[in-house]
């Protein structure tokens, strides 16, 4: 995967997500957890995990040179990342555009699995691209609790 192309679908994923983020009237209006960061991490936060996915990308799609069914592992590396994109949109626009933080509660798991699946198939082309994607598990697994806490605080939508 060239550096510039992961660069680009990094670019347009944060862009997707930042339009389907509305921090408005509704959003305000939820009660959050305690322990809930506040807000301004969230735009660094994504920026740092999107670099690493880009990262991660190039150097998986660079690993499959070295593997003898290097075209299917590339597709199986396109696609895991195209289904991860879908789910990451997805959750965006359940929570902050349908006003839906059940359904985003729901969906996430999905999200989760994409994650997972992604570090379970670069991991062996790239020890590096799989690390890489360690700190978007760990950030939407601690998202997933916060959505949890959120639904729980203002059950029902």
């Amino acid at each position: 995967m060239p550096i510039f192309v992961a660069i680009a679908v990094a670019v347009a994923a944060a862009a997707v997500g930042g339009l389907l983020t509305e921090l408005g009237p509704w959003y305000y209006a939820l009660k959050q957890p305690s322990w809930k960061p506040p807000d301004w991490l969230f735009g660094p936060a994504w920026t740092t995990i999107f670099a690493c996915a880009a990262a991660a990308g190039v150097l998986g799609w660079r690993g499959a040179d070295s593997n003898v069914d290097r075209p299917r592992r590339r597709r199986l590396i396109v696609g895991l990342f195209a289904i991860n994109f879908a789910c990451n949109s997805l959750w965006s626009l359940l929570f902050f555009k349908l006003h839906r933080p059940d359904w985003a509660l729901m969906e996430v798991g999905f999200l989760w699995l994409s994650i997972a699946a992604l570090i379970w198939v670069l991991y062996p082309l790239s020890k590096a691209a799989g690390s890489l994607l360690l700190p978007y598990l760990l950030w939407v697994t601690f998202a997933s609790g916060l959505n949890w806490a959120i639904v729980q605080m203002n059950a029902p939508f």
